[in-house]
């Protein structure tokens, strides 16, 4: 008489790879929700603080005066790594969502918007070189994107890189 065969060990070693990668997977993920919550602690939450500032171009703007919502209101330097990268998702976005970016560069806006052409950008930027309107937001780096709804309540804050494909998902659902 046959014994009946064993569980084959292969098997049980796909089963344990799988588990343990799902482990790991969730770790990662609560890893990275605990930096962004850790990151965007101090950012206000409610009601979008107002300001008022100069675009590169001279001319007066404040968040009052962007009557479009959903808005999408990006801090940003030239000299960020990490804003480099984002640079061609916010000027698409741009392109079929209001956008204000808020720069904490220390530069002549014509060396910015120089710098802008070389990058292939034409967002609309106010300058933030003495933080002001950072840190009326609570803005401790960059990047830093936030989604504003049309009762100026602030409906997403995140820090660090974002993909285009979720700040237009989160532009979408705030304009629901």
């Amino acid at each position: 008489m046959k014994n009946p065969e064993p569980a084959s060990d292969s098997k049980i070693s796909r089963k344990r790879h799988w588990l343990r990668y799902a482990f790991e997977a969730l770790l990662f993920v609560l890893a990275l929700t605990a930096i962004q919550m850790y990151q965007t602690r101090e950012v206000v939450e409610g009601p979008a603080p107002a300001f008022e500032g100069v675009l590169l171009d001279g001319k007066a703007v404040s968040l009052e005066s962007v009557h479009e919502r959903p808005l999408l209101l990006h801090f940003w330097a030239s000299w960020c790594p990490v804003c480099n990268l984002e640079q061609g998702s916010i000027q698409r976005i741009s392109e079929d969502y209001p956008v204000l970016t808020v720069s904490i560069d220390d530069m002549p806006a014509d060396k910015l918007l120089e710098w802008m052409a070389a990058k292939g950008v034409s967002y609309p930027v106010v300058t933030d070189p003495s933080g002001a309107i950072s840190r009326r937001y609570g803005i401790k780096g960059v990047p830093a994107s936030l989604v504003i709804d049309k009762d100026n309540q602030i409906r997403f804050s995140g820090v660090g890189y974002t993909t285009e494909t979720g700040l237009r998902l989160r532009l979408w659902w705030a304009g629901q």
